[in-house]
C-alpha cells in the first residue's frame, strides 16, 4: 500500500523495501561510512534503535552514480516512516541513521555485505556499493510502545477494537496537511485489522499488538 502513512498506520504496517542482514553491530559500524553534510545546533532528540523516523532518501549505485531510488517520487512525495535498527531498511542504513538528528543531512556509503550483497535486487547489481543522501525530519518514540497502546485503548480492556482505532485514525489523519477523505481512513482501517488481527475475534489484543519484544528494540 503506497500511501501516506501517518504515525499510528506504522504500528501495524512494519513493512521495508530493504532486506536485513546479520552480523553484529560493531562489524557493520566499521563499515559504513558516514558524511554529516547538515546538523542542527540544538538536537535534543537524537535517534536511536526502535525509533520511529521520517525521512527522505536518495540511492545511488556507487560504480556509476546512477540513481536507483528515490522517495520523493513516490508515496504522493511525503517522507518515508519506518522503525529504526529493526530491519524494515537493510542494515547499512540502520546503522547510519543512528545517533541522527530532525533536520540533519547525511551522505552514506554502505558497502554490499550490509546492502543486497551477492543476490542484488531490482536494480541494483550483485556485489553493489550504495551512496545514500538522507534528510531526516522527525524522531518519535517507537511505534509499539505500551503508551500508545494505552492512547488507543481507551475503555482500558487490554483490547484494540475497530472503534477506539478507527477514532485514533481521525485525530492522526486531523494532523497531517493533507487531509484524506471517510472512505481512505476506512480502508486502511479494514487492512489494519487484516493484518493484525490474527485470531479474527474483531480485536488486535496487546499480544497481537506487540510484534517487537523489548529486547529487540
Amino acid at each position: 500500500m503506497m500511501h501516506f502513512l501517518p504515525r499510528l498506520i506504522v504500528l501495524f504496517y512494519m513493512w521495508g523495501i530493504f532486506a536485513a542482514q546479520g552480523q553484529k553491530e560493531e562489524e557493520r559500524a566499521e563499515e559504513v561510512k558516514i558524511e554529516v553534510l547538515q546538523r542542527p545546533e540544538n538536537c535534543s532528540r537524537p535517534s536511536k534503535k526502535g525509533d520511529l523516523l521520517n525521512a527522505h532518501y536518495d540511492g545511488f549505485l556507487a560504480k556509476d552514480g546512477s540513481k536507483f531510488y528515490c522517495s520523493r517520487t513516490q508515496n504522493e512525495g511525503h517522507p518515508k516512516w519506518f522503525v529504526l535498527g529493526v530491519g524494515q531498511v537493510i542494515k547499512g542504513l540502520d546503522i547510519a541513521m543512528m545517533n541522527m538528528c530532525p533536520g540533519e543531512k547525511r551522505k552514506v556509503i554502505i558497502p554490499p555485505s550490509f546492502a543486497y550483497g551477492k543476490e542484488g535486487y531490482g536494480k541494483i547489481p550483485p556485489d553493489a556499493t550504495l551512496i545514500f543522501e538522507i534528510e531526516l525530519y522527525a524522531v518519535t518514540k517507537g511505534p509499539r510502545s505500551i503508551e500508545t497502546f494505552k492512547q488507543i485503548d481507551t475503555d482500558n480492556d487490554s483490547l484494540l477494537s475497530k472503534t477506539e482505532i478507527d477514532h485514533y485514525l481521525k485525530r492522526d489523519f486531523e494532523k497531517d496537511e493533507n487531509p484524506r477523505d471517510k472512505s481512505y481512513q476506512n480502508a486502511v482501517l479494514e487492512d489494519i485489522f487484516k493484518k493484525n488481527d490474527h485470531d479474527g475475534d474483531g480485536f488486535i489484543s496487546s499480544k497481537e499488538y506487540n510484534v517487537y519484544q523489548h529486547d529487540e528494540l
